[in-house]
């Protein structure tokens, strides 16, 4: 991939990754509007270091409000360390599941393929968009509805029901291309009574929790098929491009994580819903149209 594409994109993955819009279906639209194939291997691995360079940028933006909550004490951390395993495990019970009964789908009978097919499917990103856009617009505008009291303002952590909420529709997430992991999590995180600024602190510590497990897939996906071409894949060419999408991503989460957090301290979450009904017309639109 031509390095210019690979900033293009990486930019795009920076910003709706961590905005709840899901940067998987932004990414794969303005891939194909570039002629890219993002379901083969090198490509693959690029999306899962521009997933790298986002995780860091997590780190680095939520790392103070981490060590002031969940590294406050001995209880706190071994809460959280809990919370966090309950969350991902419940991950990993809904999706792998999905992920088998999806590459059936995808199959029409024959030999299952793997999850990385729906990079290249439109008519499954739509429906995803839409739904999660519900979901947010559902959890955004019955947070504005109901406001919290100024006298119950207190901040409260996340309780064990928003860990099992938010890691529930965190596995739904993994497999469903256009279905916001962030924007599903929060929202479920909200909707189970959660607090805004906890509840999104927690959404991103879980997904920092499961992406090394991502990037080892992909790293495994792209040594197999090395191995099928007979040798003729080069892992250092893979990772020259997809080193300098993680720089680039970084860069452009931090500037995402301050306007997804500023819009959902402000109440304007339900615009993120808006914007993902709105995004999954025209997903569905270029698919009629044959892209």
């Amino acid at each position: 991939m031509h390095w210019l594409y690979v900033v293009i994109l990486s930019v795009v993955q920076g910003l709706a990754e961590l905005l709840p819009v899901s940067s998987s279906a932004h990414v794969i639209v303005v891939a194909k509007l570039l002629h890219e194939d993002m379901s083969t291997p090198t490509n693959a691995l690029l999306l899962v270091m521009l997933h790298t360079g986002t995780m860091f940028a997590v780190i680095v933006y939520f790392w103070r409000q981490w060590v002031d909550t969940f590294f406050s004490s001995w209880a706190a951390f071994w809460r959280f360390v809990g919370m966090a395993f309950l969350a991902c495990l419940l991950s990993g019970v809904i999706a792998f599941p999905l992920m088998i009964l999806v590459g059936h789908i995808l199959s029409h009978g024959a030999q299952p393929v793997e999850i990385e097919a729906l990079f290249n499917k439109l008519n499954w990103i739509a429906p995803a968009l839409a739904a999660v856009g519900l979901l947010i617009l559902w959890a955004g505008l019955r947070e504005a509805r109901n406001p919290v009291p100024e006298s119950d303002k207190a901040p409260r952590g996340v309780t064990w029901t928003q860990a099992v909420v938010m890691g529930i529709l965190q596995g739904i997430a993994i497999p469903f291309r256009g279905f916001s992991r962030s924007g599903s999590t929060i929202s479920g995180g909200l909707l189970a009574g959660g607090d805004r600024r906890p509840v999104e602190s927690f959404s991103f510590a879980i997904v920092v929790a499961i992406t090394p497990l991502a990037i080892a897939r992909e790293f495994h996906r792209l040594m197999r098929a090395d191995a099928h071409a007979g040798g003729q894949l080069s892992l250092v060419s893979a990772l020259a491009p997809s080193l300098l999408g993680m720089v680039c991503a970084f860069i452009a989460g931090l500037v995402a994580l301050k306007w997804l957090s500023r819009w959902l301290e402000q109440g304007r979450w339900y615009w993120f819903g808006i914007y993902c009904l709105a995004f999954s017309i025209v997903v569905a639109a270029l698919y009629f149209r044959g892209w």
